[in-house]
């Protein structure tokens, strides 16, 4: 694999107010990046720029904003003459039943997950041309593994995969190289948000062996830190995950019939959830997925 030292590179990512965005900027600050730290939450988002030191800068941005994403590449442009990498990390998730989850919410993962990344990636890419850059749009393990109660997510990291894969085949004359990244459960406030779901926190319950375990954050920076550094075409963390990948045609089958055992307990606590709460049993989940939650609403209200 190519050495590509990060210090002096100018690095974009998205979803960086928190968890792997965050740890992400900070790891790759300390060995002499140039971070631009793009998001939801200006509290955030400023405060790991402080800790990121002075070459670093932040913008609040909805990543399904074309306007909003403009400013914040122009912005780093500004900074630091160019980007060199973008990382398409910000997401949302809901659980909730395909039959039973409310529209909206379910649209809002698509339009983040998928769309975000396809206009973080859009906006940023002739700036990463430029410079031969390296593009890393964040999938998941759900993009090969599709869980139920997951519909929205797996269908929107399913679409990164193939984005991610059809693009690196477009960049490759032009020096650009691009990656997918693949993470299991990771230690993030979507994934304790998640967990705390009624019927997100059933299915955890029920998951045995690797599968079933939440791993450091430290697990999932370390891979990407290493997959910026080689321009790699996929990183993944937890190592293990990398076998998934390679049998996802053997693992669904499997899969289908280990969860019909407690599909009708999910399916339970779900529609008890939809009874109680309405709308809000299927918002986005974790601190990332209500700061979306209250940017939608600002802008609703304008």
């Amino acid at each position: 694999m190519a050495s590509y030292p990060v210090a002096g590179k100018s690095i974009l990512i998205t979803g960086a107010a928190r968890g792997i965005g965050a740890e992400t900027a900070r790891r790759l600050a300390a060995k002499g990046a140039k971070l631009s730290l793009v998001g939801l939450e200006p509290e955030e988002l400023e405060k790991v720029a402080a800790q990121c030191g002075p070459d670093a800068v932040w913008f609040e941005t909805d990543v399904t904003d074309w306007d909003a994403l403009e400013r914040a590449a122009s912005g780093t442009v500004d900074a630091f003459g160019g980007i060199d990498v973008v990382m398409a990390n910000a997401g949302v998730a809901v659980a909730g039943l395909v039959e039973t989850v409310d529209p909206g919410a379910w649209e809002r993962v698509i339009e983040v997950n998928l769309l975000g990344v396809w206009r973080t990636v859009r906006t940023c890419l002739p700036h990463v041309i430029e410079r031969r850059g390296y593009v890393l749009p964040v999938a998941s393990m759900a993009a090969a593994i599709h869980g139920p109660v997951m519909s929205a997510y797996s269908a929107a990291k399913a679409g990164v995969e193939a984005f991610g894969d059809s693009l690196r085949s477009e960049m490759r004359h032009k020096g650009v190289d691009v990656g997918v990244a693949y993470f299991s459960w990771i230690a993030t406030d979507m994934v304790a948000g998640g967990d705390a779901s009624p019927a997100g926190g059933i299915m955890r319950g029920r998951m045995k062996g690797p599968l079933g375990k939440t791993y450091p954050l430290s697990v999932a920076v370390d891979a990407v830190e290493a997959g910026i550094e080689s321009r790699a075409r996929r990183v993944v963390a937890p190592g293990w995950a990398r076998a998934m990948l390679a049998l996802r045609d053997f693992i669904g089958p499997l899969q289908d019939r280990e969860v019909s055992k407690y599909m009708p307990e999910v399916e339970t606590a779900f529609n008890k959830a939809i009874a109680e709460q309405g709308a809000e049993a299927s918002a986005p989940v974790g601190a990332g997925g209500q700061a979306d939650t209250r940017s939608r609403s600002s802008v609703a209200s304008r």
